[in-house]
């Protein structure tokens, strides 16, 4: 069995060339590989491609060289968190290129196996999709996406032995699994390195020979900032806790279900174990349970996609970024419930991007939205000037086409009867007569009695 050598984090930095294609592995700073990317701020190496979920939070991870000037151009999913990032990109002192979150997941995946390319529904249609090739595949549109590699991987393991062989704690599988496969240099920090044999062969995530050198590094609350702390308060008032509660009555039993950020986390506060419903985060974890009671942080439990501790659940499963999407993709997430900013006659959600406004990302919105089997919009009836959101066309950049089946607000319930977008219900409180006033799109109404 190859012996694979242990390095300083120092040593692994000056292994980086400039002009290199760098992954960082991580999702927010969860699995993130820190005192990589860290060291690597100690040096000069610059123009460097950074590859990764995010930039990581201002000043750590990937924020700090970011910061230090060593990036010319950032590819990711979600670069919102940081403010930094967000300044650079609309400044124009940085290349970027964003990605659906799962088609960036899965042109790494494409990356490490050789594979040039392949084609996706996800974004088709949309911002995301121009200048790209289209393909018509079964009567869908599908956009190609081409595979992704790196001169050097920066990956973070929990364990792993002297053959470089590797486990992953957790939710920490995320994009660490797939950057191991699709670069020329494999660098892994983890958090214990023991003998080899030592991992017994059926847990074993990463196998050694994807694996070039090691670095032993142990992580701490302090390194992780916010994500390793507290999980983030939810923000809840009755008109909020009534629109959960509507989109949870549309639940059903052994449903896999993904709760989107903002109101639809609530939803979660509604199920119950006896319920059967089966929560999936697509940072990679299936079966989540609620807010762990002690109030610890990442250092003890998974988080979601909200980068928010959570339980597990009995029988709750782990996976990666790539798998994880690919289970959205293939069909085998029931429900999707998620905010929006639009929504049309149409049935089109737009719910990623306002021209001019400091936002700067997809994440997993695209591949749920186009690809999950029913999809509830849960949001504000209309915006803090009055404008509405329920409109005759989106006039915000798309996320995805006639995708929407249900629209919860706090004043009405509408769904798509025949293509026509219907008032089903009122929410507590609110008039047929408020609903019309704050609806700028024809619908007709079909209300219970």
């Amino acid at each position: 069995m190859k012996q694979v050598p242990q390095i300083s984090v120092a040593e692994a930095a000056a292994l980086v060339k400039e002009g290199d294609t760098i992954f960082g592995g991580g999702f927010g700073m969860t699995g993130n590989p820190i005192h990589l990317l860290h060291a690597l701020a100690e040096t000069k190496t610059k123009d460097l491609t950074f590859i990764a979920n995010n930039t990581g939070e201002p000043n750590l991870g990937g924020g700090r060289l970011l910061l230090n000037g060593q990036l010319k151009k950032m590819i990711g999913s979600f670069f919102t968190s940081n403010p930094d990032a967000v300044k650079a990109a609309q400044n124009g002192t940085i290349e970027y290129e964003l990605l659906p979150q799962g088609t960036l997941a899965e042109a790494i995946r494409a990356g490490g196996a050789g594979i040039g390319g392949f084609y996706t529904p996800t974004s088709a249609g949309t911002l995301i999709a121009k200048d790209r090739e289209t393909k018509m595949i079964d009567g869908v549109e599908q956009v190609f996406i081409k595979g992704i590699r790196a001169n050097v991987a920066f990956i973070r393991a929990w364990k792993a032995d002297t053959a470089g062989n590797l486990t992953y704690r957790m939710t920490e599988q995320n994009f660490n699994r797939a950057m191991a496969t699709a670069a020329d240099l494999v660098i892994a920090e983890a958090e214990e390195i023991v003998p080899v044999g030592s991992i017994e062969p059926e847990h074993v995530h990463t196998p050694g020979c994807y694996v070039d050198y090691l670095v032993q590094a142990h992580v701490t609350v302090e390194e992780l900032g916010i994500s390793a702390s507290v999980g983030t308060s939810k923000k809840t008032d009755a008109a909020r806790n009534n629109m959960a509660a509507r989109a949870f009555a549309e639940l059903k039993k052994n449903e896999v279900v993904n709760l989107g950020i903002g109101i639809p986390t609530l939803v979660a506060d509604f199920i119950k174990p006896e319920d059967g419903i089966i929560l999936h985060t697509e940072n990679g974890m299936l079966g989540v349970g609620p807010s762990p009671e002690d109030g610890g942080g990442a250092m003890d439990y998974p988080v979601n996609a909200g980068k928010i501790p959570v339980t597990a659940l009995p029988g709750s499963s782990y996976f990666d970024s790539a798998d994880s999407f690919a289970m959205i993709r293939g069909g085998h997430v029931d429900v999707a419930i998620m905010g929006g900013l639009q929504v049309d006659e149409k049935a089109n959600l737009a719910n990623w991007a306002v021209p001019g406004k400091p936002l700067l990302g997809v994440g997993g919105a695209m591949d749920l939205a186009a690809c999950a089997k029913k999809l509830i919009i849960v949001m504000t009836h209309a915006n803090n000037d009055g404008s509405a959101k329920i409109v005759p066309s989106c006039t915000l950049p798309l996320t995805a086409f006639n995708v929407v089946d249900l629209i919860i607000t706090e004043l009405a319930v509408f769904n798509y009867n025949n293509g026509q977008l219907t008032l089903i219900e009122l929410m507590p409180g609110a008039t047929l007569e408020e609903v019309r006033a704050k609806t700028t799109a024809k619908f007709e109404e079909n209300l219970k009695v």
